[in-house]
């Protein structure tokens, strides 16, 4: 067990999960518009399962996806941060990611917090390197991911083993940054 960190940028804290945080994420696993890269709905036990894992994995690791708050305007809008991709891209990596709540899109927050979670991967975990990936059709996550610094890999793109084949969304897109790049990027 670790104590997890919280993460603060200019606008947002990225914090451990609340009990408080379980109807707000499960309304937003529940939203079509938030969902429309994925291949269903969430139901609310689905959603709650959802909820127990992330929570589980970060008081395993200390770190992983933080819920997003806006202090002074809203406890929970989603969440932004690091999780193990070790068996989707067959090696230790970590992969960062971000789902929030609709109305707070479009305000450049998943793109802060994406910078918070960088620094904590590269400059407190000691990564070499962070990947990102989602469905092709999925523009707004792949102009983050290029905001974040981070450069496609087409050689890297999969299909998604735990998706149904059948689903249209199944191909992904992946997205990489090293060390390196983010030391010497300007997105800092």
């Amino acid at each position: 067990m670790a104590l997890p960190v919280t993460l603060r940028t200019a606008r947002l804290v990225l914090r451990p999960w609340r009990e408080s945080d379980r109807a707000p994420f499960a309304a937003l696993n529940a939203d079509p518009r938030v969902m429309e890269h994925f291949p269903a709905l969430n139901t609310r036990a689905e959603s709650d399962a959802g909820f127990d894992r992330i929570v589980a994995k970060m008081s395993a690791q200390g770190f992983g996806l933080w819920a997003v708050e806006i202090p002074s305007v809203a406890e929970f809008i989603g969440f932004v941060g690091l999780n193990p991709a070790d068996a989707l891209l067959g090696r230790p990596v970590l992969e960062i990611g971000w789902r929030l709540a609709a109305e707070h899109w479009g305000r450049g927050y998943a793109t802060e917090g994406g910078r918070a979670s960088l620094a904590h991967a590269f400059d407190v975990l000691g990564s070499d390197e962070v990947v990102s990936f989602t469905t092709t059709a999925n523009q707004r996550s792949r102009h983050v991911m290029e905001k974040l610094g981070l450069v496609r890999r087409p050689e890297e793109d999969f299909d998604h083993p735990r998706v149904p084949v059948t689903w249209s969304g199944r191909r992904h897109v992946v997205y990489a940054i090293t060390r390196e790049q983010w030391r010497n990027a300007t997105v800092r």
